[in-house]
């Protein structure tokens, strides 16, 4: 497929800061450095002819094969995705941008991994960084009020990575 005038407007404008491209995806995704991110997504915001008007939602996910026999298969070493799906009203388009992150900052266990905020960009962001920061651990820098959302305060963790265990209880429930 050739290539769609969304991304050569970005590649012109972003050049190095756009890593990746799949238009043959069911969801055309493009993959971003971090360090561009929230200048991406203001410019897909307020470009005349994409007007990226809604962040649907924000999710990572998880790339750690905990199974022995998998992990010697994977091509990939182990790392966060987040994934930002995006639509404009106006334009009727859609698009998945990529941000990938290690799954510990600078690889030190229980150091979460960050990437900028995008709650400036579109206000819905805020929300759905609050739950992917509790449920997946990823820090959003500059996120006004980044703290759990789902989870109770102090609970430990973030259940949607593959390495989380379940409590065995938690202040007196049991938990498994």
């Amino acid at each position: 497929m050739s290539e769609i005038p969304l991304v050569s407007e970005l590649r012109a404008k972003f050049g190095e800061g756009i890593i990746d491209v799949n238009l043959e995806a069911i969801d055309e995704w493009v993959e971003v450095n971090p360090s561009v991110l929230v200048e991406v997504c203001q410019f897909l915001k307020e470009a005349e002819g994409f007007r990226f008007d809604m962040c649907n939602s924000i999710t990572v996910v998880d790339y750690l094969e905990t199974d022995p026999k998998k992990a010697a298969k994977v091509d990939w070493e182990p790392h966060l995705e987040v994934v930002y799906h995006l639509s404009s009203i106006a334009t009727k388009l859609t698009l998945v941008l990529k941000v990938k992150i290690p799954r510990w900052k600078n690889g030190v266990e229980g150091e979460l991994p960050t990437v900028p905020s995008v709650a400036g960009v579109w206000a819905t962001a805020d929300w759905h960084e609050r739950e992917a920061y509790d449920l997946s651990g990823v820090n959003f820098l500059g996120h006004p009020h980044l703290k759990r959302i789902l989870c109770p305060d102090d609970w430990e963790g973030h259940p949607l990575r593959k390495d989380y265990e379940m409590p065995l209880e938690y202040h007196g429930i049991r938990g498994r």
